[in-house]
């Protein structure tokens, strides 16, 4: 029942981005400024407000985690860091491909830009830490404070258009400039192809949890193996 709930999701998720890419490809005029390559924005803005998300979930998860010692929580920590990691490189590859044509350049040390490689790299460490320790409690632990910590690496990649006015653009989203920059129409499209990412970036983290899940049962089943 659960793999097809999955697979359902998963279809709903895939039909809804390939609406929104005929509508974002076909229906939705060049920009006055920059032209077709604009249409980038929908995937590089949702890219990142994917992330963003799946590494909240993922510092609440394991604040939960040093709370209640529930490996659950540890398990849905581990899998939305590995599905933010992802949408992360989405976020850092379109905005690389947006440079070269509008800046001429695939990459610059703009402290937006910065910021975002480090929260990256900060994160694969993360999974770098659970790597290197065996003892699952004392992983669970020490990669759960890892997680919190991490979050403030992007909360300064969030503000950082805000406290450091350099190369990257401002923000154009209504909910951000109070009356917003961008065509309402546009927006619309935007938020729309966020929702189906973040919908695909659930079915990610359900899959995730249970390849997680299984290895665990896996590792038991060694451990109590070698115990005997």
């Amino acid at each position: 029942m659960r793999e097809r709930i999955l697979y359902a999701l998963g279809a709903i998720a895939g039909l809804w981005l390939a609406r929104n890419l005929y509508v974002i490809l076909l229906g939705l005029p060049d920009e006055a400024a920059q032209g077709a390559i604009y249409r980038i924005l929908f995937f590089h803005v949702p890219g990142w407000i994917t992330c963003f998300t799946a590494f909240l979930l993922a510092g609440i998860s394991s604040i939960l985690y040093l709370i209640k010692s529930d490996p659950r929580y540890d398990t849905f920590a581990v899998a939305t860091v590995e599905v933010g990691i992802a949408f992360t490189v989405i976020g850092l590859v379109t905005g690389s491909i947006w440079a070269r044509i509008i800046w001429g350049i695939w990459w610059t040390w703009d402290p937006r830009l910065t910021w975002a490689l480090i929260t990256c790299i900060i994160y694969m460490g993360y999974l770098m830490l659970r790597r290197a320790i065996d003892e699952p409690t004392t992983r669970a632990k020490n990669a759960a404070v890892l997680c919190i910590f991490s979050f403030a690496s992007v909360v300064i990649t969030y503000k950082a258009i805000d406290w450091w006015r350099t190369q990257h653009p401002g923000a154009v989203l209504s909910f951000r400039t109070g009356g917003g920059s961008i065509d309402p129409l546009m927006e619309s499209m935007l938020f729309q192809n966020a929702a189906a990412l973040l919908l695909l970036a659930a079915v990610l983290v359900a899959v995730r949890m249970r390849q997680e899940e299984i290895g665990r049962e896996v590792e038991s089943l060694r451990r109590h193996a070698h115990a005997i």
